[in-house]
C-alpha cells in the first residue's frame, strides 16, 4: 500500500511539474530538488546535478529526460515510466488546447503579456540553478574547475567560441587532470 501511495505522489509530482513549468530544460532542475530532494529526500542535491549533467547529454528533452532520471532513482523502473508517461501527458493536452485555439492566443494581448512574465520567471529560475551549480563546483575545491567557469563565460560571452568548442576542450582539460592523478 505504502509504494502505491509513493507511485501516485510520482504521478501527482511529475503531472505538475510538466503541467506548471514553462521553459522545460534547466527549469525543471529547482522544481524536482524542491519535490524529491527538499520534501522527500529521495536523493540529495549532487544527485539531482549529475542527474541534470546526465539528462542534458542524452537525446530527447531535458525535462522529460531530468524526470525519468529522478523517477528511477526515487521508484525504480516503474517510478521511471510513471514519470516519462506523466512528464509527457500536460504538455501533449497544452498543446492540443493551443493548437485548436491558436487564432485567439496569437491575437490577444493579456496571453502575450502573461507570456512576456514567464520568461523573466523562466530566466529567473535558470539563474537560481546556475548559481547552485556554481556553488557544487567551488565546492569540490578545484582550482581547474573553478577557472573553467569564467573562462567558459567569458569565451562564449565576448568572443562568441561556440558552446560545443567550450564544452570539448573542458572535457579534454579535465580528462588530463584525471589521467595525470592516475584514475583513468
Amino acid at each position: 500500500m505504502e509504494k502505491l501511495k509513493f507511485y501516485a505522489w510520482i504521478c501527482r509530482v511529475n503531472l505538475y511539474i510538466s503541467a506548471f513549468t514553462f521553459g522545460g530544460g534547466y527549469v525543471v532542475v529547482p522544481m524536482i530538488r524542491k519535490f524529491y530532494v527538499d520534501e522527500k529526500a529521495c536523493f540529495s542535491k549532487d544527485d539531482l546535478m549529475e542527474m541534470a549533467a546526465i539528462a542534458q547529454s542524452s537525446p530527447g528533452a531535458i525535462a522529460i529526460n531530468l524526470g525519468v532520471l529522478a523517477g528511477k532513482k526515487a521508484g525504480g523502473y516503474v517510478g521511471a515510466l510513471l514519470s516519462a508517461i506523466c512528464g509527457i501527458i500536460p504538455p501533449i493536452v497544452i498543446l492540443a488546447i493551443i493548437s485548436s485555439f491558436y487564432v485567439a492566443f496569437s491575437q490577444n494581448l493579456i496571453v502575450m503579456a502573461v507570456l512576456r512574465g514567464m520568461q523573466a520567471c523562466v530566466a529567473a529560475m535558470i539563474v537560481d540553478l546556475l548559481i547552485d551549480m556554481v556553488q557544487l563546483i567551488v565546492s569540490e575545491k578545484q582550482l581547474l574547475l573553478t577557472l573553467l567557469i569564467p573562462f567558459s563565460f567569458i569565451a562564449n560571452a565576448f568572443f562568441q567560441v561556440n558552446v560545443l568548442v567550450i564544452l570539448g576542450i573542458t572535457a579534454v582539460l579535465c580528462m588530463l587532470v584525471v589521467w595525470q592523478k592516475g584514475e583513468i
